[in-house]
Parts: C-alpha cells; structure tokens; sequence
C-alpha cells in the first residue's frame, strides 16, 4: 500500500514526487515513456523559467528527474490502464499489475493536436512550436505563422504581432471560429494577414524553419511563404481519460480542482496540464505538483 501514486512524470509530476518524498510519504511514479520529462524535452530553449533563461528544454526535463532521483524516489515504467476507488482506497491498474494506494496525484499533462504534414516532427523545437507564449519572443522582428481559426489561434496570433514583423493565419475554412472580439482585434493589426481556405501542405527546412508550402482549397493553388517559425493551434488533448467517470470534467476534458489541486474525489488530484486553469506552463505545473503533494500528505495524516 502507497501513500501516494503519480501517474506521470513531467514537470508537474516530478515536482510532487519532490515534495512528496520531502514529506515522508511512500510514494511511487508511474511513466508509460522511457523518458521523464514530458512536452519540456521537445523545447529547444526555454527562457521563461525564473533563474534559468536560456536553458534547453531536455536539459531541463533531464534536471528535474535527476533531482527526484537524488532523493530517492522509486519510479517505474508502466501504463495505467484504469483506476478504481473501492470505499476511499484507490486501485491502479496498470500493464504490470494493480497497485494499492491511499492517493493518487494525476499529472499526465496534454497532447497538441498536429498537423501530420511532412517537416512537423522533423523541425518541431527548431521553429514549429505549439506555444507562441512560450515560444514567441524568440521570433521579435522576423516573419512567422500561426496555423487555427478558434480562440488560441487567434490569442497567439494577436500575441505574436506585438513582436514579429509580420503574422499570417492560415485556416482550413473560409471563417474563422474563434470569438468576434477576437476576430475583430487581429484584422484591425496591418502586420496581420490571414489566408482562408488554405491548408499546411509541407513545412520547409533543413536545420530550422525556412517556409511553408500552403495550398489554396478553392483554387487548388499551392505557394511558398518564406517564415522563421510555425505556431501550431489547432487543438489540444488533456490526459484525463482514466479520471472522466471518477470525478467533474470541463467540456474540454480538464478536471475541475482548485489551487490545492484536489478534485470532487477525496484522495485523487490532479496538477499540470490536466488541470483547468488559465496559464499551462511550465511554471504552473511545478506549482501543481507542489501543491497536490502537500494536499495529498495531509489527506494521508488525517485518515490515519
């Protein structure tokens, strides 16, 4: 029996299992990859994590699990199939076996939606981004697309006019989706040019981002835009299958907890981008960890 399980271990799940062992409890990690780290270890650089600017993003997610190691925390590579509340225990179920534990912290993070288009995965961390707030200031001057018609498309496109010489949108209808302020917002910006009905057909480069090749739906036409960066909006998954019949859910999928991370089932939390919250990065999911390990060691100490 385990005081606390995490399922997951990027930076919201690393930084439980820190707190969590500070505090004393038998914990254990569960990561289904062979690497710990999470989305951090695909960021090239990450430059707005406080005392660390510049740091590259592998080294990063590699100094978070060596920190958990240093202090011993047992981890095992495992998928988690279900979890089972039976009267207050919590019963995982992975591929190696069921697991007995008194809580469970949730820190299975998000997956961005690609595009699948030749040069996505191979440039992805060298000018394809899936955050132009974590991503955008490397980009200040120079020429760059956001692809999406729905509200995050349109918020990092406004975002990024701020700083780049020029933004193009570039969507699949001949409509954007996104909110009418919003809407109204990036065609009053003159840096912002949005194509519509048009689709990514390859994104262009060797070493980085050089251009997109983009096609016309209508016409059928295809063109080259010569762009420094891609920023990717076209939808987002939480984590959260295993918890959706456990505990609330919003209509995207993110569990409903507050700051203490804790969800409508006592012992079950949920920290990082599984959350619903309005700022998902890596600061805020370090904070989650955090505090879902305090909340999970004191659930622990009053049910003794």
């Amino acid at each position: 029996m385990y005081d606390l399980i995490i399922i997951g271990s990027g930076p919201a799940g690393l930084s439980a299992a820190v707190y969590g062992k500070r505090a004393g409890l038998k914990l254990l990690v569960l990561e289904k990859n062979p690497m710990s780290g999470g989305q951090v270890l695909n960021t090239y650089e990450v430059d707005n994590y406080l005392g660390m600017p510049g740091m590259n993003g592998f080294d990063m997610g590699m100094q978070f699990r060596q920190h958990a190691d240093k202090l011993g925390v047992e981890f095992r590579e495992a998928e988690v199939l279900e979890i089972k509340d039976q009267n207050g225990k919590k019963i995982v179920c992975t591929d190696q076996g069921d697991l007995e534990t008194k809580t469970i912290i949730l820190a299975t993070g998000a997956v961005h939606a690609h595009l699948g288009v030749p040069g996505e995965e191979e440039l992805a961390g060298m000018g394809v981004s899936y955050c132009a707030t974590c991503d955008g200031a490397f980009f200040k001057g120079r020429t760059v697309a956001v692809v999406g018609g729905g509200d995050v498309a349109l918020e990092d496109a406004a975002y990024l006019a701020r700083t780049c010489e020029k933004v193009y949108l570039i969507h699949r209808r001949d409509e954007l989706r996104g909110a009418a302020v919003l809407q109204d917002e990036l065609r009053a910006l003159p840096n912002v040019e949005i194509l519509y009905s048009s689709v990514v057909e390859e994104i262009l480069g060797e070493d980085a981002v050089e251009g997109l090749r983009v096609r016309d739906l209508k016409s059928g036409d295809s063109r080259q835009l010569a762009v420094a960066g891609v920023f990717i909006a076209v939808g987002i998954r939480p984590g959260t299958e295993l918890v959706r019949e456990l505990t609330a859910c919003d209509e995207g999928g993110y569990v409903l907890a507050g700051e203490d991370c804790a969800t409508q089932l006592p012992g079950l939390y949920a920290a990082g981008d599984v959350r619903k919250k309005p700022i998902r990065q890596i600061v805020t999911a370090v904070s989650d960890g955090a505090n879902a390990a305090v909340a999970a060691g004191i659930y622990c100490r009053e049910k003794v």
